[in-house]
């Protein structure tokens, strides 16, 4: 989920500071002049997929900063060395290039993969997943992990982004098109003015939102994908007892049932915050795969 989130906040952050960029050097008055729709349109999606590809090839810079990760270059001991050769022999079998390999320090069990090419990505492990979970069940998840990079999901959802920005940058300044109008009054003024610029920053944010609904609904759909590629890796019930081994770690063991909300590892999100979940959860992966057998 963090890797996803980076990509996403990264990408909001690009389009935020382009638009600035758009406003300061004029070309909305362009836009709004000779431009027309057509050319709205047009540099909407320049925009748009520019935002997610400057994210996408700066998604791997980003996970080994913001993460803290150790990249393994010459194994220093035994786990490293099967880590290495882990992700090598899936790689092969899964027909990509050999991924860097790296280590990062966190209590939770977790892993990523992420960059913008299937031959030049990143396998991240954490240091709780290596010391709470069985060799076994670590396999499952580099094998998912290397599905990941192998269906190219990282390339997919910067398409997906890149759609879903053309038109948040579109209709963000079609609205701040139609307040501007509405604020204007008599003034002869013939480019935008300050009400344009907030009403756009703020459509984007509102926008933007909404946009992150429809990246997460296609990113837990991805899961489910590499879930079955990571049981094809390292064997379904090793992919099952890795799920099941995070579904552990996350329920409130030992505690009363009229404590058991005030655990730091609370239920499945409901309502609204299941449309922001970037993983599916855990109950319905299993039975995913368990139903696939």
């Amino acid at each position: 989920m963090k890797r996803v989130l980076l990509f996403v906040l990264t990408n909001v952050a690009v389009m935020v500071v382009l638009s600035a960029v758009v406003y300061l050097l004029g070309l909305d008055r362009y836009l709004r002049g000779t431009g027309g729709m057509g050319g709205l349109l047009a540099v909407a999606a320049i925009f748009g997929f520019g935002g997610a590809f400057i994210s996408l090839a700066l998604s791997k810079w980003i996970a080994k900063r913001s993460m803290g990760v150790q990249v393994i270059e010459q194994p220093a001991n035994a786990t490293e060395k099967w880590l290495v050769e882990t992700v090598r022999a899936y790689a092969k079998e899964a027909h990509i290039g050999m991924p860097e390999v790296g280590i990062f320090e966190s209590p939770e069990p977790n892993a990523f993969a992420t960059g913008a090419r299937k031959d030049a990505a990143l396998v991240a492990v954490s240091t709780g997943l290596l010391n709470r979970m069985r060799k076994e069940e670590v396999e499952a998840v580099i094998g998912h992990e290397v599905a990941h990079v192998a269906n190219g999901d990282m390339v997919t959802l910067t398409l997906i982004q890149g759609v879903v920005n053309t038109f948040v940058f579109f209709i963000a300044r079609v609205i701040g098109n139609i307040v501007d109008n509405a604020t204007r009054g008599n003034s002869e003024r013939s480019g935008p003015g300050m009400a344009y610029f907030v009403t756009v920053i703020f459509a984007e944010m509102v926008l933007g939102i909404l946009a992150s609904m429809i990246v997460m609904y296609f990113s837990r759909q991805r899961e489910f994908r590499a879930d079955h590629g990571g049981a094809w890796l390292a064997g379904r019930q090793n992919m099952i007892g890795a799920l099941e081994a995070l579904q552990r770690q996350r329920d409130p063991h030992g505690l009363p049932a009229n404590m058991a909300a005030f655990g730091i590892n609370g239920g499945v999100p409901t309502g609204l915050r299941r449309l922001f979940m970037s993983h599916p959860p855990l109950e319905e992966r299993i039975a995913a795969l368990k139903a696939a057998a």
